[in-house]
């Protein structure tokens, strides 16, 4: 598949996490072959240091990582507001994907919701959404694609289909357990769906169905801890609100999870567009 997009853009807040979020930049970069740009947006609400400051610091940041790994991404600071800035960027420039990392759901995040959900939701491009540092391992292997009875998932098969070629993955279908007549045959279309394109595109994979009358998020974090896996392939909440911040939308729960899993975020009606034309081509 030809890049119809070039850059791989990290959001930078000079944190430890942000340093996680590089590494992970690296990787990919050397699989698909995308230039690396660091982000950091001033918080026009806050008190920060100068723009001519941090652009100097994300330029030292920048020679730091040439020398160190070969590759020299380049930066850009923005003045803005985080939950809106950085996916407009994104949406509006050469970005492949969003690397972002988080600290999970913390203090008053358990109150007013997922910082890093309230900067995904939205984007036309998809999150990678990490916790730690990459695994020894020199790739994605395996990937976890949840699948429920929500019509968007289709759109996420573009990503699975996308890593499975570049990373050479196994992807494990998870199937929900639901009792639901309805619901279930929307399950088993959206399964065989899935099924027909990964074998299409000759993409390795598994099926299988979660435990009966169990919370769907949680049994994928489970899942997924239980075979080792290095990314959870989610989709977002379509038209997500207030409410869902505060209560908790189940992409919350796995954005967040305990085990640092990396989790990639796809809005709906994002990428679905271009799904069709590369798993035909």
């Amino acid at each position: 598949m030809e890049n119809s997009k070039n850059y791989l853009l990290v959001t930078w807040d000079f944190s430890k996490v942000s340093e996680n979020a590089l590494e992970h930049a690296l990787r990919i970069s050397k699989q698909v072959d995308n230039e690396i740009k660091l982000i950091h947006i001033i918080d026009l609400a806050t008190k920060s240091e100068t723009k001519e400051k941090l652009e100097t610091k994300l330029s030292e940041i920048s020679e730091e990582t040439y020398k160190k790994h070969g590759i020299k991404p380049s930066s850009i600071v923005l003045k803005g507001n985080i939950f809106s800035t950085i996916s407009k960027y994104a949406s509006d420039n050469e970005v492949n994907m969003v690397i972002m990392g988080t600290h999970g759901i913390k203090g008053m995040q358990k109150l007013t919701g997922s910082w890093a959900l309230k900067v995904i939701v939205g984007s036309k491009v998809p999150f990678l959404v990490v916790q730690d540092k990459p695994s020894k391992k020199k790739r994605y292997s395996d990937i976890v694609f949840p699948i429920d009875f929500r019509l968007e998932n289709k759109e996420n098969l573009y990503w699975a289909i996308y890593l499975g070629k570049y990373f050479t993955s196994k992807v494990h279908l998870l199937k929900e357990h639901v009792s639901d007549k309805l619901l279930l045959k929307r399950v088993n279309t959206n399964l065989n769906f899935a099924i027909k394109f990964l074998i299409q595109n000759g993409i390795d994979y598994e099926i299988h169905v979660t435990a009966k009358s169990k919370k769907f998020p949680k049994e994928t974090v489970k899942f997924a801890q239980e075979i080792d896996a290095d990314l959870i392939l989610i989709m977002t909440t379509k038209h997500i609100n207030f409410s869902d911040y505060v209560l908790g939308a189940s992409e919350q729960y796995i954005i967040s999870n305990s085990a640092k899993i990396p989790v990639m975020c796809v809005n709906p009606k994002t990428s679905f567009a271009r799904v069709a034309q590369y798993m035909y081509g």
